[in-house]
């Protein structure tokens, strides 16, 4: 037995299912030397077992063949790119080489006198027909300059006049509507234009009736490159500057209008005139000879213009990020200004390598691409310029309504200005990804009508309308809120109970609502908020376990609201400390002292509420009065100042029955005291009995009855004879004697 026999032969019965022939045999006492070896024979003795070793073996083979194929095509993936980029470097410089081969080749044979086509090169033919496209050019030339000569005066003029200084609309949409008449204006001259050419290549031109081929083909390119400059006018006008959606003065206008619409005319005139009439009289090759040279031309002349402007536009986009007052637009701009000559040279670059590897298709995919992201970009501009505006613009209420709710307005103007700038931001990333999609970088019809796409687009919408609603009844609940507790609207002052209830709605119908939105929206989402439910739960038990006095709080403030114990704006005493009840919430109360201290004490280190505001209240005083003083008139002045103190206009609305005497309550060491009890509208108690000391003060005075103060006699020791001896004082060094 071979080395390869030992080796396979072990690792095939060690792949295999031990069957219970091995182990008996095992433990019947096989030598130690070579137990793999007779288990291996049995194995291939029994027929069934033969037959698992065979499935084993050919599924072990599948699976290294599996993976062998998965490493093959990972490595070819790997190198997929870079083969595919090599592959198209080259037949782009093989097809330029070629290219201009074909065209050295044309141009000696035309200086030789033959020609690499089917036809035979006629200098006479090319001159005709040179002669009648020149008439037709000429005239139709004459009847767009003269049209637009005027028209302009009396139109343009008066359009722009109307969107920089109209009244009435938004100054955007006003602009809009007049840069959109103007355009449609354009459209009119360019085909009104086009048909008198028409009738001069028909008519004047060549045979009548008849129109040459070169006519057509000069006539189709004029009307889609003056309808590609009317719309470049309509981004870059010169002469109007309410006639240019672009943000720019008339000086940088005119100039980018200039380069631009020489570049539409070069590649125009060039591929869509020249390139098919130097194909039909002179040569094939020679015409896509032309048609790379004009490529070529064109990108290097787009190039030079980018490159020499690259600072000046990025310093003007600067400007322009520092002007708006969103963080967003300043980001995008700032971004903007340091790539967008990277983005134009990639755009050229782009559109050069299409038109090379693919002349006849490449032209009008990269035509239509380019309106499509120009439109796109354009009208994502205007669309964030009248949200800008808006934004910007106060909301501004009806007196009426602003008396009723004073708070609407600002909740209002805090609320709208956000959402308008979320629907920027999503404006933006609109533009982006139609922009993608006219290139073919996305295909967002197909994702749209796919499942993933349609259940995102279906959520993302459905939360919308989540965040919508939830904000439209917050904004609804706390205007009614607010409505209810204004004075000057519905049934009046609202009680202090009335005060206190609503302001603790309020904050529950926050909580609540953001509570049930976040929920909703992540049900919405696809999220299953069940595990959260009882995560949530669960987390709650354990808080309460854990915080028990916060839960005692809560409890023990829910039973203060419900027996009305104390409102917002009582005179309470809790926890020790008197003072005016400035805000409850659910869990503490804030108490503000007559020294202007502000506490507060939580519901449950509260034992008892004294609360001075219920129903009625008592300026109770004692008042007392020499023992040589007559009680029956003290008593009588007493009532005066209390009648007195009933009939002032100020008091007299807080006074609420006649005077209480209690009557003689103590005789003090040096007085007689008086106890009376005046009944007052609640927390009017100290302002009463201020008014009535101050009475009583001044009748007593009048009918000259002491208020005594403490008094105390003193007696000297003297002899027997009566004779007592002097008392000497002494005060800061001085002696007296008496």
């Amino acid at each position: 037995m071979n080395l390869t026999t030992k080796i396979l032969l072990p690792l095939i019965w060690l792949l295999c299912a031990i069957p219970a022939g091995l182990v008996q045999a095992q433990q019947a006492g096989q030598t130690k030397d070579n137990p793999s070896y007779a288990a291996l024979a049995d194995l291939l003795e029994n027929e069934q077992s033969r037959e698992k070793l065979i499935n084993e073996l050919r599924t072990m083979a599948d699976e290294t063949a599996t993976q062998a194929e998965t490493v093959a095509e990972e490595a070819s993936a790997a190198s997929s790119s870079s083969r595919e980029l090599a592959q198209t470097t080259r037949a782009i410089a093989e097809g330029i080489g070629e290219q201009f081969t074909a065209l050295a080749e044309v141009v000696n044979g035309l200086v030789d006198g033959q020609v690499a086509s089917d036809e035979q090169f006629s200098l006479a033919g090319l001159m005709e027909a040179t002669l009648n496209l020149s008439l037709v050019i000429v005239a139709t030339l004459l009847v767009f300059m003269l049209m637009r000569r005027l028209i302009g005066p009396l139109l343009y003029a008066r359009l722009d006049n109307w969107a920089l200084h109209g009244a009435g609309n938004t100054p955007v949409i006003r602009r809009v509507i007049c840069v959109a008449l103007a355009a449609a204006v354009d459209v009119v001259i360019v085909g009104l234009a086009y048909v008198g050419g028409n009738l001069v290549a028909t008519f004047l031109v060549g045979e009548s009736g008849e129109q040459t081929t070169q006519a057509s083909l000069f006539l189709n390119a004029f009307m889609v490159i003056e309808l590609l400059k009317a719309g470049l006018r309509m981004l870059f006008s010169r002469r109007y500057d309410g006639l240019r959606l672009l943000p720019i003065n008339a000086s940088e206008a005119a100039y980018w209008n200039r380069h631009m619409a020489l570049l539409i005319g070069l590649l125009g005139y060039g591929v869509m005139v020249a390139e098919p009439l130097i194909s039909i009289h002179i040569s094939a090759a020679l015409s896509q000879g032309i048609n790379t040279l004009l490529m070529l031309a064109a990108f290097m002349y787009a190039a030079i213009i980018i490159l020499k402007n690259r600072r000046r536009l990025a310093g003007i986009i600067r400007t322009k990020a520092e002007q708006s007052p969103m963080a967003t637009s300043k980001i995008s701009l700032h971004l903007l200004a340091r790539t967008w000559h990277v983005l134009a040279l990639g755009y050229f670059a782009v559109v050069l390598v299409l038109v090379l590897l693919s002349p006849a298709n490449a032209l009008p995919f990269v035509l239509f691409a380019t309106l499509k992201t120009l439109g796109i970009i354009v009208v994502g501009l205007l669309l964030s310029t009248l949200l800008g505006q808006t934004i910007g613009r106060r909301i501004q209420l009806s007196p009426e309504l602003r008396r009723k709710m004073p708070l609407l307005e600002a909740r209002l103007n805090s609320y709208v200005p956000n959402a308008l700038r979320f629907l920027r931001f999503l404006v933006l990333a609109a533009v982006i990804l139609l922009s993608f999609n006219a290139w073919h970088v996305l295909d967002l019809a197909t994702w749209y009508a796919s499942e993933a796409g349609g259940v995102l687009m279906g959520r993302i919408i459905a939360v919308a309308i989540v965040l919508a609603v939830a904000a439209a009844i917050w904004v609804t609940c706390a205007s009614l809120i607010e409505h209810k507790l204004n004075p000057e609207t519905g049934t009046g002052i609202p009680s202090a109970r009335t005060q206190t209830l609503l302001s603790l709605f309020r904050s529950a119908l926050a909580v609540l609502l953001v509570t049930m939105t976040v929920m909703i929206a992540l049900a919405e989402l696809g999220i299953n908020i069940g595990p959260l439910i009882a995560g949530a739960g669960v987390l709650g038990l354990a808080i309460g376990f854990g915080a028990q006095k916060l839960v005692q709080d809560v409890i023990t403030g829910i039973f203060i609201q419900i027996e009305n114990a104390m409102n917002t704006g009582d005179v309470v005493t809790l926890g020790g400390i008197t003072g005016t009840a400035e805000k409850l919430s659910i869990r503490s109360v804030g108490i503000r002292d007559l020294n202007g201290t502000y506490h507060i004490i939580p519901f449950s280190s509260v034992d008892t509420v004294s609360n001075y505001m219920r129903d009625f209240a008592y300026h109770v005083g004692e008042y007392r009065v020499s023992y040589r003083e007559n009680i029956d008139d003290a008593i009588a002045h007493l009532q005066n100042a209390f009648e007195e103190l009933a009939a002032d206009e100020a008091q007299k609305p807080y006074v609420l029955e006649a005077l209480e005497v209690a009557g003689v309550v103590a005789l003090a060491d040096s007085s007689v005291n008086i106890r009376v009890r005046i009944k007052t509208v609640p927390g009017m108690q100290w302002a009463v009995g201020r008014a009535y000391n101050r009475l009583v003060k001044m009748h007593f005075e009048q009918a000259g009855i002491e208020i005594p103060y403490p008094q105390s006699t003193v007696h000297f020791e003297g002899s027997r004879q009566g004779v007592a001896p002097a008392l000497k004082l002494e005060q800061a060094g001085e002696r007296y004697s008496g």
